[in-house]
């Protein structure tokens, strides 16, 4: 099984490169070749084609989808890192965009990222004229949008310095990264011809893996190990932001992690997919240390 997933996971980095040398113009592909390829665990690509997987064989057909999440994503991290948000100088061990090129550089590499992404899904969209096509295209762009994951972010940075309620901060962790995560499994749920019942069930699956990754991201930046998880820990403090682990302490955090991760995959059994590459999947990145 876990074969089959690198299998997959290897796949999808070869079609990131060449949907990149597809629609990427000369003029910013360096930089946004860099960022794609900077050693991402491609999460959000792998939940979509798993869920796929679980409900109808064939995931290639879902590929154009992974790609354009894996673009969207990539952008979102190059813009956060940029010095008038995070201000990060690596990403998974690596330069950042702006350190590795220039400020303007990566704000552009971003900018065509986003577009990308569009290009892709409306081209699969128009090579499959299906209702599905539309309904997945409209999903990622809401959860990627003013709605969503920019919501999160806004959210973010103007809670800096500020003591927020865990109310507001699960408010932020749904928009800023709970929300791309359910576009994922959703989306891939719906190309995939799911009923609208297991649809129900797959975005409660999502919406605590939001929040467990999120959970899990705070915990890190206390005890990570910086090698492991490619930049410097103790960031949040740094920047004086509200995190789970500030408001409820590590111990807290962790018990939490494991409550509402589990609850997760308890899901996942309801629909009869333990068995399936995708509970295996989440199961790993659940125990997962960086």
């Amino acid at each position: 099984m876990e074969r089959n997933i690198n299998e997959i996971l290897q796949y999808v980095n070869i079609e990131i490169k060449q949907y990149l040398k597809k629609y990427a113009g000369k003029e910013i592909y360096d930089a946004m070749e860099y960022s794609l390829n900077a050693g991402g665990k491609r999460f959000r690509p792998m939940l979509l084609i798993l869920t796929y997987d679980a409900f109808c064989k064939d995931y290639k057909k879902a590929i154009p989808f992974a790609i354009a999440l894996e673009c969207i994503h990539t952008y979102s991290l190059i813009h956060d890192d940029l010095p008038a948000m995070d201000n990060d100088d690596l990403r998974r061990g690596m330069p950042t965009c702006h350190i590795k090129f220039d400020e303007a550089t990566a704000i552009l590499a971003g900018d065509a990222l986003l577009n990308l992404a569009f290009e892709i899904m409306l081209d699969a969209t128009y090579e499959n004229f299906e209702k599905r096509y539309v309904e997945a295209t409209k999903i990622i762009a809401s959860a990627s949008g003013s709605k969503g994951m920019v919501a999160g972010q806004v959210i973010d940075m103007l809670s800096e310095g500020k003591k927020i309620s865990n109310k507001e901060l699960l408010n932020m962790y749904e928009n800023k990264t709970g929300k791309l995560i359910l576009a994922s499994m959703k989306s891939g749920a719906i190309l995939s011809g799911a009923k609208d019942s297991d649809i129900k069930i797959i975005e409660n699956i999502a919406y605590n893996l939001g929040v467990a990754f999120q959970i899990k991201d705070d915990i890190l930046d206390v005890e990570g190990d910086e090698n492991k998880i490619g930049k410097p820990i103790n960031s949040d403090i740094k920047n004086n932001k509200s995190t789970y682990v500030s408001i409820h302490g590590i111990k807290k955090a962790k018990e939490d992690y494991e409550i509402i991760s589990s609850k997760a995959l308890d899901s996942l059994k309801k629909l009869g997919f333990e068995q399936k590459m995708i509970y295996n999947y989440i199961s790993s990145f659940i125990a997962r240390e960086y």
